[in-house]
């Protein structure tokens, strides 16, 4: 990735996925929904979903998946741990290129975290 941050690049490509919002609203909305019903309450909560979410989007070396899923867990309460552990399995099935995405994520996930008051 760029030298832009993560909020950067996923605020940029809201903004870029506009023409798709107008002009393919029905496909665009059937995106939402098919989002909506993955991550619904069932026998995995939230939070497990998004964490097998973003180790998909390492493996498949996805920029944007990395922002808007480290995002997504931070709001979550996930801590650096399950991310870290999250993106060991991801290295573990996708080698040195997941390897390299893994770090991008961890960085990532540390920029969407919100700041804590100094002890």
């Amino acid at each position: 990735m760029s030298a832009q941050s993560y909020k950067e690049l996923t605020r940029e490509i809201s903004a870029n996925l506009a023409p798709m919002r107008s002009g393919q609203p029905a496909l665009m909305q059937a995106f939402g929904a098919l989002g909506k019903a993955a991550l619904a309450a069932g026998a995995l909560d939230a939070k497990t979903k998004e964490l097998i979410a973003l180790a998909i989007g390492v493996a498949a070396r996805c920029d944007g998946c990395i922002g808007f899923h480290t995002q997504a867990l931070a709001r979550l309460g996930a801590t650096p741990e399950e991310v870290q552990e999250t993106l060991g399995i991801a290295v573990y099935m996708g080698g040195g290129p997941s390897l390299m995405y893994a770090a991008n994520a961890v960085a990532a996930f540390e920029e969407a975290m919100p700041a804590t008051a100094s002890a």
